[in-house]
């Protein structure tokens, strides 16, 4: 069986959907298939309609995220690493993004990347399309999510355009959110919404960006903590944070060597540990590649997501001090361990203890309490239009 009936059960199966749910009516009326293209992916796997139709509708009503877009929509060779530009998200993760920014009746919302038009069409039905914007930057992305929200029954305000800019002449909303993950938290979308007002973003740099930033807004300031481990595609506005090291790895002749007494897998294996250094260290993302062999080695790549500098760690069992390697104008590495000896020296911190205030200056992250700030986050790079 493959309908909104049975996403209905797994989701409540999986305790996603709780009794009383405001949402359950949206996931059993709003049938996915209408947001759906004949053909998607699902961890590599390709579903096709038209080949094999009822595997296609399994997939369609199972609790699994499915890509819809690869690199943009345009072919850049089997050999070129495969980026998912667009998707229809989890369900279990729609979710609980939605119970996260507490809409109610009567309540406007903007979402900031419309993708396949699924998730404003769960909005519209429970808030009604007219209060509901939705807008992505890719043209035909747009199109198609409005096409696909019009076969459903909806009728939200779908532009095409940079989300990060807002929607001003829409504007003020009571709720924002965002369906693709950034490192700065846009000063137009605190603008953008009324006080009292909240705004829930996938967050973070490179390194670690899976949590949902969850944000009240005050006195022209949004703050907030900090909740569940979302994994979404990242704006198109910032460089690629991702992607096959050979791309990003060259020079490899003339690292400079050096020795840590750091760990590389205390930092790569600790959820917590890798927040934290994604505050200090941006523009740059890792990869830890294990060992084949059976000798539990491993090497931890850093690498500028302006391409311009790497660093490598190299993890042996046993030992107690470990091989570095760094390239370029940034020394990837020593920031790496800066920021994870500073976590250190502060005790460890849980995620959970931090928090995020946006204001016209920036955002700064803090612990426990808002005025006891760690540091404030240096804006990510942009891509030159």
């Amino acid at each position: 069986m493959s309908t909104p009936e049975r996403l209905v059960q797994i989701l409540t199966n999986k305790g996603s959907l709780p009794a009383g749910s405001p949402w359950a009516d949206a996931v059993a009326q709003v049938r996915r298939e209408h947001f759906l293209p004949d053909t998607f992916e699902v961890d590599g796997r390709t579903f096709d309609r038209t080949a094999r139709p009822k595997r296609w509708a399994w997939a369609v009503y199972a609790d699994l995220p499915l890509i819809t877009q690869i690199n943009e929509g345009r072919d850049l060779g089997d050999d070129a690493y495969q980026a998912p530009t667009s998707s229809s998200s989890m369900p279990t993760v729609m979710l609980q993004m939605l119970d996260l920014l507490g809409a109610r009746e009567g309540d406007s919302v903007f979402e900031a990347g419309a993708g396949t038009g699924y998730n404003a069409g769960w909005l519209c039905h429970r808030l009604g399309s007219e209060h509901v914007t939705t807008m992505d930057v890719d043209p035909d992305v747009a199109k198609q999510a409005e096409a696909n929200l019009a076969k459903a029954g909806f009728a939200p305000r779908v532009l095409c355009g940079n989300a990060e800019d807002g929607a001003p002449d829409r504007a003020p909303f009571d709720r924002v959110l965002a369906t693709f993950a950034v490192s700065d938290i846009p000063y137009a979308w605190v603008e953008q919404t009324v006080e009292g007002g909240r705004i829930v973003a996938p967050w973070g740099g490179g390194i670690y960006h899976y949590s949902f930033a969850v944000l009240d807004v005050h006195d022209g300031r949004a703050s907030g903590r900090f909740a569940g481990y979302p994994a979404f595609m990242r704006t198109r506005t910032q460089l690629p944070q991702g992607g096959k090291v050979r791309d990003f790895y060259h020079h490899e002749d003339d690292g400079t060597p050096s020795r840590t007494t750091v760990n590389p897998r205390d930092i790569s294996d600790d959820p917590d540990a890798l927040f934290w250094v994604d505050t200090a260290v941006r523009d740059a993302w890792h990869w830890l590649g294990e060992a084949d062999d059976g000798s539990e080695e491993a090497t931890l790549w850093l690498l500028a997501a302006d391409r311009s500098s790497w660093a490598t760690a190299e993890y042996v069992p046993g030992q107690s001090e470990y091989e570095v390697e760094q390239y370029g104008p940034r020394r990837l590495w020593d920031e790496v361990e800066a920021a994870y000896r500073q976590w250190v020296d502060q005790g460890r911190p849980e995620r959970d203890r931090a928090g995020l205030t946006v204001d016209r200056d920036g955002q700064h992250v803090w612990l426990d309490r808002e005025d006891h700030v760690i540091r404030t986050v240096l804006p990510a790079m942009r891509i030159q239009s």
